[in-house]
């Protein structure tokens, strides 16, 4: 895996900030675009922009074997049985909305059991307080131990024959917890309940087999993946989807509309109403392509070396705190704070010098309470990372720190 030669895919990262060389450290959030994607993204558009399913004319034609072939590539890519159980969607969340909204709704009675952690995205928590107070169902909190990981004891301790749903990140976008998904959806599916994946933070960096991890339904987005914003995908197990309820209804889901009363196309398309995020998925697709020809063990191995590195040098600093596990422990990115410096100051200080970090809560304010903390700094790190940006965040935060020891 030659970084350099993937950096050169990455224009963007060609670029000075406040004169000083691009140091892009906050992949977590949004990813950057390689040539190759933003090449398919303007090509769809040039050449044969047009809707799909509806005509019968050459760009109709050529746009829709386009998707449907991204949608095969999306199926293969995460090891889902039939391009049936794949669903394009705007994103993550609005894949865990849609199970949300239309198979938790229906299925979840007063009493019934809704198990997360407290780690997880506003994305995987907001939808559930919802169907929660709507059909009368119970949010549980899986705890967490002392360094942010999860205990299975503790997942058998709160999952029960109660249970329904079990919805849990693969990994955490704060503190790089990796969990254990394919256990925890074996202790859900004994109790009888349903396994929810979010995989957000981890399709861009691992393999996902969803067929190994037996989950019923997993969601990601393109954009934290080489891909571009506004499209991602639901997986979900054919049986499952068969039998749930279109959330958004209008033109290309259905299948006879009549004066009283209409019924839905076949899987997938009865859950993708509307002109769809065409170009987007076909731009998922050869974002998939990139990191397939780079092979996902590689951008694992390697970003966890990353992780490790970083480890090893922002724990040398005094008055800085890291969150989560320990080295070999976690995915690419540290949470930290530095003693009596709020983390928007050290993004601040850190953007001064060319360094993109991520600060704030991290949509995960419930995380933030459970560290005791309102908020905090993030770097995070992708496959055109270099162990010499580390170096430079580390000391840049030196040297935020020092700035704000001298000052105050």
């Amino acid at each position: 895996m030659n970084v350099q030669d993937i950096r050169k895919q990455f224009p963007i990262l060609n670029q000075k900030v406040n004169g000083k060389d691009l140091v892009y450290l906050d992949s977590a959030a949004t990813s950057q675009k390689p040539i190759k994607v933003i090449e398919t993204l303007d090509q769809y558009y040039r050449e044969y922009n047009s809707n799909v399913h509806r005509g019968v004319h050459t760009l109709g034609t050529k746009a829709t074997d386009a998707y449907e072939g991204s949608r095969e590539k999306v199926r293969k890519f995460i090891n889902a049985k039939t391009y049936e159980e794949i669903i394009f969607t705007r994103g993550a969340t609005t894949a865990i909305n849609f199970v949300a909204s239309s198979y938790a709704r229906e299925h979840l009675q007063p009493g019934d059991e809704i198990v997360i952690t407290y780690m997880e995205h506003h994305a995987n928590i907001i939808p559930w307080q919802q169907v929660a107070r709507a059909t009368g169902a119970v949010l549980k909190y899986i705890p967490l131990q002392e360094n942010g990981t999860i205990s299975l004891e503790d997942v058998q301790e709160t999952v029960t024959e109660n249970t329904k749903i079990v919805s849990v990140m693969m990994v955490s976008n704060v503190l790089g917890t990796i969990n254990p998904v394919k256990e925890i959806a074996d202790i859900a599916h004994y109790n009888g309940a349903i396994m929810v994946v979010d995989a957000a933070q981890a399709a861009p960096h691992t393999k996902v087999d969803v067929q190994d991890i037996d989950c019923d339904f997993l969601a990601f987005s393109a954009h934290k993946m080489c891909g571009p914003t506004g499209v991602g995908v639901l997986y979900g197990k054919k049986a499952l989807l068969s039998n749930m309820e279109p959330v958004e209804f209008g033109g290309e889901m259905i299948d006879f509309v009549g004066l009283e009363e209409s019924t839905w196309k076949e899987l997938p398309w009865k859950f993708e109403a509307g002109t769809p995020i065409i170009g987007g998925a076909i731009a998922l697709g050869a974002a998939i392509d990139f990191l397939e020809d780079i092979g996902l063990d590689n951008i694992e191995a390697y970003e966890h070396k990353l992780a490790d590195y970083a480890m090893e040098q922002l724990s040398q600093i005094d008055g800085l705190t890291i969150y989560g596990p320990g080295p070999g422990e976690r995915a690419g990115l540290v949470t930290f704070n530095i003693e009596d410096v709020h983390p928007h100051d050290v993004a601040t200080v850190l953007d001064a010098e060319g360094i993109a970090v991520r600060a704030g809560h991290h949509c995960a304010q419930p995380l933030m309470k459970w560290l005791k903390v309102s908020s905090t700094a993030r770097a995070s790190f992708y496959l055109y990372n270099t162990e010499e940006e580390i170096d430079e965040l580390a000391a840049a935060i030196r040297k935020t720190k020092e700035y704000f020891t001298n000052v105050f």
